[in-house]
């Protein structure tokens, strides 16, 4: 899979249409003010932008546009996070947590969400056996 590479503005704009899809130009306009405070000239922009881009797509909807969401939510979310972590922790979990929990940024909510996931990651490399 190519990787998805999204600006700020693209993820605001992908955000609104992962939310509720489809939506025309004004009512993208209209959320896009209201939540970042943009124009409707920044927001008919960024849609062309996107479109040429293929990370959104339209259709005719009687006078105006109708737009879609042409990436899914967890492929931007899984491509981000790898370049992410390739770019800021050399492609290391570890490191990361470890950063986060010398500097104390983990909650104890933080903390039991993570034993969850690498209990289940732990339980599905084991294919899905207890030990005994």
């Amino acid at each position: 899979m190519d990787r998805i590479h999204l600006t700020t503005s693209e993820w605001n704009v992908l955000d609104c249409l992962w939310e509720k899809s489809p939506q025309t130009v004004m009512e993208l306009v209209a959320v896009l003010r209201e939540k970042v405070g943009w124009a409707k000239s920044t927001t008919i922009t960024t849609l062309r932008r996107m479109e040429e881009k293929g990370l959104v797509r339209q259709e005719l909807a009687g006078k105006g546009k109708r737009y879609f969401p042409a990436v899914e939510r967890e492929a931007a979310v899984v491509s981000e996070t790898r370049s992410f972590l390739d770019r800021v922790y050399r492609g290391s979990v570890g490191l990361m947590m470890n950063t986060m929990a010398q500097r104390q940024e983990l909650t104890d909510e933080d903390l039991r969400q993570l034993r969850a996931i690498l209990a289940q990651a732990d339980k599905g490399k084991r294919g899905g056996k207890e030990d005994a």
